[in-house]
């Protein structure tokens, strides 16, 4: 089991995505770069990307250039996110999650970010401090 938001959730993430049949459907044809800020994390604010590219997935702590859009909320929206207890759309329209950046990008890939939203919700990951 990872620990949210480690070196080890990056790493069992990146597998997960590039292993799900689904996840590879939608990312085929691809390109996106996703930039995530979480703040009052146990340890502080983390901030880790998704980039998309060539057919593979890469999920990893620290910042992405120029990434398409940025996705901010704080660790425990970003913690129910990654359960699937909250629902994406709603965390947004509710203002727990701020988006900058490229939206019509974002809404484009609508259908991968929620399969993103899928195979993260499916792994085995020990949340709190």
């Amino acid at each position: 089991m990872a620990k949210f938001l480690t070196e080890d959730h990056m790493t069992a993430a990146t597998e997960a995505m590039n292993n799900d049949s689904g996840f590879q459907n939608a990312m085929t044809g691809k390109t996106l770069g996703l930039q995530f800020i979480v703040s009052d994390g146990p340890g502080g604010d983390i901030d880790y990307y998704l980039s998309i590219a060539d057919g593979s997935a890469v999920m990893a702590l620290g910042s992405l250039d120029d990434a398409d859009a940025s996705i901010t909320s704080d660790y425990e929206t970003a913690q129910a996110l990654s359960s699937g207890e909250l629902n994406v759309q709603m965390a947004f329209m509710t203002g727990k999650v701020k988006v900058g950046g490229n939206m019509a990008t974002l809404m484009m890939n609508q259908g991968l970010v929620n399969e993103f939203v899928r195979v993260q919700s499916g792994l085995d990951l020990e949340f709190g401090g």
